[in-house]
């Protein structure tokens, strides 16, 4: 694959003073998404509705069963029982199993029969051979195996929703980025108005520290804006007359006219809104394990079922034995075990996840990440701290470097600036002497001026010393440039006396990470909108695969599409320019100190920031489906015994199961699972 090549150009360094930001509310309509959420909150509730009703009605029915009376040696006769029995599971049936019933003919529309057809089949088949066994029919009754079997899937279906709910609020987050108002300018008069109120040609005004409020093109004014959250890069970017703006983008020093260019969905913000909403819906869903091993049980409950009933009167037995072989087999083809042979090991899986940093939000996607082959991780603040720090100090006058770092951190110590804020930090790990200036003055997009101690001194860009004609010629500043870092210059009296060079710091646990990521034999490639040297001198630092340079939003899921050729992939990012990245790639990962909107647009979360954690994330998830697999063979394992038994294969030796002794098998089977659960480790 070949690298993506960013335009050569430079971006000079820009200055400013942060102000407070203005509050901004959701202006845009997103009551379908949140809709969607509630609905989720509501099944949940609803599941848990189900099974507490369930599970209280289920205590009469096992002490008036007469097979449990009899495993546990005690009598209760009370007149009219059959039909106690037969109300209170007839509500059991109606009301805990309307999920099952409606979701069995949900399966059957669409054609793809799994857990809910295995389950409707086994407590149909209960329900209505018990119920003919009350009102007449010689036989058995199955109540009570009818009324814990719904329970069991009542709980092991509350419990997978409640581990996996979190419906992804994404699209609201990315919404909550624009600002509800803007500053209308009609001649010399300022109104304020609804940014959806404003058409294409409007002209608005935008203040130092407010938001963009829409695509536009820069009328007048000069200033520096921060893109990092739409666009990736970290470097502010200086806005002149002429240059365009993106929506949600921060105005950082002086006040611009703007003249509407984009409005609606036809924004810079919406067209990535637009992505996410895409890549969520496409994004095609693996079959769950269950759902397979329930298809196959069905058809060896129905077939195996009909068999022995055939079989029985064939050779000629009394029709009301033959149908209780039957019914006997089909009930107990559905194991107990089996609902909660995978919600177990999600419960446990996603609580030692918890517990180590990894909020699993969704499921499929974190079975998904056992097969991950290449990773593609976001620059800024995923592989970087996200922040500037000073890693080159060059004298270029008779002076000290500490000197020159602690008369630019003075100067730049009541400046909020990304790179200000960096060189003040740097100075204070050395313990340099920092004064505040006693005159200040910032240069918007050039750099800023004071005095310190009577010393006048300007930090400036590379583009400050072009305008006035200063020349420095220095091999090792020339050096620092050519790695792509951000060189600052410090001058006294407009002579130029040291330079500063500082980068975005790769994190520490970021070798680690991709050392191991790399011994494990996955790809790691990194996806940047910095430019094609800053990439190219983080790569070479942490030895990765790839890297992907100079790509904006709308390119990051392409690229993603592009590695997915090759490889399943799992995508790592912490910012709003991630997201579609994030929904489009098989597993997406956040760093869980980014922004709301990559959380809510990734399938699992790093709390603790630490992107070593992707490691621990691979590692639990082939742990988990290997957890799965042998819960699914113990679950479904003792029906090839449990079967031919109860269909009778045995009965000429006078060894034929009964349903209290197939009750047993499927008991032993559920404690079983839960054992094996509870065993898993990282």
């Amino acid at each position: 694959m070949d690298k993506k090549k960013p335009d050569d150009q430079e971006k000079d360094m820009e200055h400013m003073d942060h102000d407070s930001h203005e509050d901004h509310g959701d202006h845009m309509d997103h009551e379908e998404h949140k809709d969607h959420g509630s609905h989720h909150a509501h099944m949940l509730a609803d599941f848990k509705r189900r099974f507490i009703v369930s599970i209280i009605l289920t205590v009469p029915v096992l002490i008036l069963s007469p097979a449990i009376q009899g495993f546990l040696g005690f009598d209760l006769p009370l007149p009219g029982s059959e039909y106690i029995l037969f109300l209170l599971s007839a509500v059991v049936y109606f009301y805990g199993g309307y999920p099952f019933l409606t979701g069995f003919i949900d399966e059957m529309r669409k054609k793809t029969p799994g857990m809910m057809t295995l389950i409707a089949v086994a407590i149909s088949v209960a329900f209505l051979y018990s119920s003919a066994v009350v009102f007449g029919l010689s036989g058995k009754m199955f109540f009570w195996e009818l009324v814990t079997l719904i329970d069991i899937m009542l709980l092991g279906h509350w419990l997978e929703m409640r581990s996996v709910m979190g419906a992804s609020r994404a699209l609201e987050e990315l919404v909550k980025i624009m600002p509800s108002e803007a500053h209308l300018l009609k001649g010399d008069d300022v109104k304020d108005v609804r940014v959806d109120e404003l058409e294409t040609g409007d002209r608005v005004l935008v203040k130092p520290g407010e938001k963009v409020p829409v695509d536009g093109d820069v009328l007048k004014g000069e200033t520096s804006v921060n893109e990092a959250m739409l666009t990736g890069e970290s470097m502010p970017v200086t806005k002149s007359e002429g240059d365009e703006v993106i929506g949600g983008s921060v105005n950082e020093q002086g006040s611009i006219e703007v003249e509407v260019r984009k409005t609606g969905k036809d924004t810079y913000l919406n067209q990535v809104i637009d992505l996410v909403r895409n890549a969520q819906e496409s994004r095609s869903k693996t079959q769950d394990l269950a759902n397979r091993a329930a298809l196959i049980l069905t058809v060896i409950a129905l077939s195996v079922g009909a068999i022995t009933l055939a079989a029985w009167l064939y050779f000629g037995s009394e029709f009301v034995f033959a149908l209780e072989r039957a019914v006997t087999v089909m009930v107990i083809t559905c194991p107990h075990a089996l609902g909660l042979a995978i919600p177990l090991v999600v419960a446990v899986s996603t609580s030692l996840a918890a517990n180590s940093g990894l909020l699993i939000r969704d499921r499929q996607a974190f079975e998904r990440a056992r097969n991950v082959q290449a990773i593609v991780f976001d620059k800024t603040g995923t592989l970087t701290q996200g922040k500037f720090g000073v890693t080159d100090v060059v004298s270029l006058a008779a002076m000290e470097e500490d000197e020159v770092l602690a008369l630019s951190a003075s100067l730049e110590s009541n400046s909020a600036h990304p790179l200000a804020v960096g060189i003040v930090s740097s100075a204070k790990e050395k313990d340099l002497d920092i004064t505040g200036p006693d005159e200040f003055n910032s240069m918007p997009g050039k750099g800023i001026e004071g005095i310190i101690n009577g010393r006048k001194l300007k930090v400036v860009s590379p583009g400050y010393l072009r305008e006035n004609e200063i020349t420095v010629t220095d091999d090792e500043v020339e050096k620092i440039e050519e790695k792509g870092k951000t060189v600052v210059f410090l001058l006294e009296d407009d002579k130029t006396v040291g330079a500063l060079g500082l980068a975005d710091i790769v994190r520490n646990e970021s070798k680690e990470a991709i050392a191991n990521l790399k011994s494990m034999d996955i790809k790691c490639m990194m996806l940047t909108g910095d430019n094609e040297f800053v990439a190219r001198q983080v790569s070479e630092e942490l030895g990765l695969d790839e890297y992907f340079a100079g790509v904006l939003p709308h390119q990051k899921a392409e690229t993603i599409k592009d590695v997915q050729k090759d490889y399943v992939v799992a995508m790592v990012g912490d910012g709003v320019n991630d997201a579609p990245a994030l929904v489009q790639a098989d597993v997406g990962i956040a760093i869980g100190a980014g922004t709301d909107v990559a959380v809510e647009s990734a399938d699992i979360v790093l709390v603790k920031n630490d992107p070593r954690n992707v490691t621990d994330i691979i590692m639990l998830s082939g742990n988990t489906y290997s957890k799965m697999v042998q819960n699914l063979i113990w679950a479904t394992g003792y029906n090839a015994f449990a079967i031919p038994l109860a269909a009778g294969v045995l009965f000429s030796y006078g060894i034929l199961l009964s349903p209290a002794a197939g009750a047993l098998l499927m008991s032993l089977s559920t404690v079983i699972v839960a054992i094996n659960a509870k065993t898993l480790k990282m």
